[in-house]
């Protein structure tokens, strides 16, 4: 009798502290899949040759070093966060995060058109912290590490959430393949293709909307989303308003804080206010929908799963593996070769 009076107690006890403990359950829940249920998001370990401290050792300093550049150069241009989460990303969907990207002259990725806007700016910061990396520790990270640190510490300034990032990639010794290269998901697609596609990298749906997030800083040329210019609605109508001079003309992908690394991109789109057709498709079709409303509600499980999908994104190798070197002289160029290409944002720009 007196444990069922305290039972009773506890109960009570617990309706009056957290009431939602006994409220029916979200709907924006119950469809989710067993690893995402209420938010919980599956860990995520190093690939193969990679570890969180690899550098714990040979380069100490490494964290800060690289930290401080991304604060001192974003504290100048914000735009450079949305420029180098963009190129972490073209450069590891291809063919695994190596750097291969960044490679300039003849037959380079650079010169294809998927990579043609990349920031020059953004690109040539990626250099400049390679070369301070170098001068305190000596040629022992890669520029890939470098680029992957450097992307994390964009997402974290800009107010994102801060996430360990596994490092001991090698730079590729090539370029990535033109038809890896033309993978890369496309501003145009609908959702069932990018899930398609995005499945070909052993990325999820809730990958897919996770990552497409990062479309909560940045923008885009008028000629990305210029396909949709024959629709029927106000928002559309004022895009096309925007960009009717000049279709090179920038426009913000978050349209509301375009600056700031938060969840706006997602309410967004649950207003019909996506930019790319690919960002609004993804509440046309229930298998990113959810995902969609669940992250527009709650900034602490986009934040998460964000960074371990930016840790799946990063652990991306190619077929042959974690192989190549690290660049020593210039992230440009291969160790033996020549820097024929000048690294200033006219000579980067020309390259592209």
């Amino acid at each position: 009798m007196a444990s069922s009076r305290t039972a009773a107690m506890l109960v009570l006890v617990a309706a009056v502290l957290c009431p939602a403990a006994l409220s029916k359950p979200s709907a924006a829940f119950i469809s989710m899949p067993t690893d995402h249920v209420g938010g919980r998001i599956p860990p995520v370990s190093p690939a193969d040759g990679l570890a969180f401290d690899f550098h714990a050792d040979s380069c100490p300093q490494l964290q800060d070093v690289v930290r401080s550049a991304v604060e001192t150069a974003l504290q100048s241009e914000i735009a450079l966060a949305a420029g180098l989460l963009r190129i972490f990303f073209h450069d590891c969907f291809p063919q695994g995060c190596d750097a291969s990207v960044l490679l300039t002259g003849d037959g380079s990725e650079l010169q294809l058109p998927p990579n043609l806007t990349l920031q020059p700016r953004a690109l040539q910061l990626i250099e400049s912290i390679r070369a301070q990396v170098h001068a305190a520790c000596g040629p022992v990270v890669s520029c890939a590490d470098i680029t992957a640190l450097a992307t994390r510490d964009a997402v974290a300034f800009s107010g994102g959430q801060g996430y360990d990032v596994p490092l001991g990639r090698l730079d590729s010794l090539a370029p990535a393949p033109s038809s890896a290269v033309f993978d890369l998901p496309q501003a145009s697609s609908n959702a069932s293709t990018l899930i398609d596609v995005f499945e070909t990298r052993n990325l999820d749906n809730v990958d897919l909307v996770a990552l497409s997030g990062g479309h909560t800083i940045g923008k885009g040329h008028c000629s990305s989303f210029s396909n949709r210019f024959s629709e029927d609605s106000d928002f559309v109508r004022s895009l096309a308003s925007n960009c009717s001079s000049d279709f090179n003309r920038l426009q913000d992908l978050d349209v509301t804080t375009p600056d700031v690394f938060d969840i706006k991109y997602f309410t967004n789109l649950q207003q019909g206010k996506g930019v790319f057709t690919s960002d609004q498709k993804l509440t046309a079709d229930w298998r990113t929908e959810w995902v969609v409303n669940g992250f527009a509600g709650n900034h602490w499980w986009f934040f998460g799963q964000f960074a371990a999908s930016m840790t799946k994104l990063g652990n991306l190798q190619g077929p042959q593996g974690n192989v190549g070197e690290i660049r020593r002289n210039s992230c440009f160029v291969r160790n033996g070769q020549s820097i024929l290409t000048t690294t200033s944002d006219e000579g980067l720009a020309a390259s592209a």
